[in-house]
């Protein structure tokens, strides 16, 4: 059977296309545009270099893996190789030291790519549709949480300027009652005056505990003396904190909104009950999984694939007699956030998880070090439960030592 080799590089509004043969030939390149038109004139451009339509396989590099114009290389029945901009960037060193870079060239790289080394490039997964809507929401919910807590950092750091009495006041400056707060009277002076019923009223909207004893507690930082900025100085600052408040309120509000969508679509896919089983995660952070992990059946052929895709499992260096296992700093943030939160978590959650992340901090394991390491045991019994379709079970997942070593 005949193969081309496609390198694919993608910008917003177009894309630069080189074909090979296995010789290393270059059989075509253009320059198509983004959407129906391009994909047509790529079709039309593989079409007019074979007879038979059927008897040639294509295989297509490209430095992504998900958006319409992906869909609709697999539609059209093309092997999509997913290249990770990195591994592009040290094949295109490879073939020229002169640090010359175009997108031509680049599609250049990955079509050599793609002709030399298919068989250790990763296909795009086949996920399904419901796996899809589960990470278009999912990494919508994190981002919107990320962003929350950038505001937030900036919040603290323009109170710290000129308000420092609010730090002292208030715990959670994302917190509902805070907000509320903070935008009835952004200024120290305009704090001072507020009353004991009136922020007793906002605790008790936020639905607060304890509210008298709060109230009180905050009234008395509030009017405590702390070194501050002149008044105009103060007046343009709280300009800025008002601005701020009212993007943490609309954040706020849009990220609890989005949870439920998250949860919604979570629930709907038929791995959903299985993940959900795993101690440590619940909802939102196994919608979180399952969106980064994805659902094709054959993407992770053992768990030690599955575990190296997380970032969790360790890579080695030897040189001789010198070898080193080291943490991979390579790997997908958020699937990454998502098993380490699993993992402290499934420390209360499960005696087999503590007992195990105590015995690495009894071999004089650091606590990131032993939480990754509980991380990646973790990994690899989802993997398994995964395969063969069973709920997590503590007993199966931590058997007892003594007993293992009497097996």
């Amino acid at each position: 059977m005949l193969r081309l080799f496609v390198g694919d590089d993608w910008a917003e509004d177009h894309h630069d296309v080189e074909v090979m043969d296995t010789a290393g030939r270059r059989l075509a390149k253009a320059r198509v545009p983004e959407g129906v038109a391009g994909m047509a004139r790529l079709h039309a451009i593989l079409g007019g270099l074979v007879d038979d339509a059927d008897e040639v396989e294509v295989l297509v590099g490209i430095e992504t893996d998900r958006g319409p114009w992906v869909g609709a290389l697999v539609a059209a029945g093309y092997t999509v190789l997913a290249v990770n901009p990195l591994q592009a960037a040290r094949f295109r060193d490879r073939l020229g030291v002169s640090g010359a870079k175009s997108d031509a060239g680049d599609a250049h790289v990955l079509a050599d790519m793609v002709r030399t080394h298919s068989h250790e490039l990763r296909p795009v997964a086949g996920d399904s549709a419901r796996a899809e809507a589960v990470k278009v929401v999912a990494r919508a919910h994190k981002t919107m949480i990320w962003d929350r807590t950038r505001h937030t950092q900036r919040l603290r750091h323009a109170l710290r300027d000129y308000f420092p009495a609010a730090l002292a006041a208030f715990d959670d400056l994302d917190a509902a009652d805070t907000l509320e707060l903070l935008a009835k009277a952004p200024t120290p002076a305009a704090a001072a005056r507020l009353t004991i019923p009136q922020i007793s009223a906002a605790l008790k909207r936020a639905r607060r505990r304890n509210v008298a004893d709060k109230a009180t507690a905050i009234a008395a930082a509030l009017r405590s003396e702390q070194l501050g900025q002149p008044e105009v100085v103060a007046q343009a600052y709280a300009a800025s904190v008002q601005a701020l408040l009212a993007v943490l309120t609309v954040l706020n509000t849009q990220i609890k909104t989005l949870q439920g969508q998250v949860e919604a679509h979570f629930g709907q896919h038929p791995a959903a009950e299985i993940i959900a089983s795993q101690p440590g995660l619940g909802q939102v952070l196994g919608a979180r999984v399952l969106a980064e992990f994805g659902d094709d059946p054959d993407r992770y052929r053992s768990a030690k694939a599955r575990k190296n895709y997380a970032g969790t499992s360790p890579i080695t260096r030897a040189s001789g007699k010198k070898k080193v296992a080291l943490a991979r700093f390579v790997h997908n943030d958020r699937l990454i956030d998502a098993l380490t939160t699993q993992a402290q978590s499934a420390l209360m959650w499960s005696r087999g998880a503590r007992d195990y992340y105590d015995r690495q901090r009894a071999r004089g394991v650091g606590h990131y070090a032993a939480l990754r390491q509980l991380a990646n045991r973790l990994v690899g019994i989802l993997h398994g439960c995964l395969k063969t379709g069973t709920l997590y079970n503590e007993t199966t997942a931590w058997p007892d030592p003594a007993q293992q070593s009497a097996a």
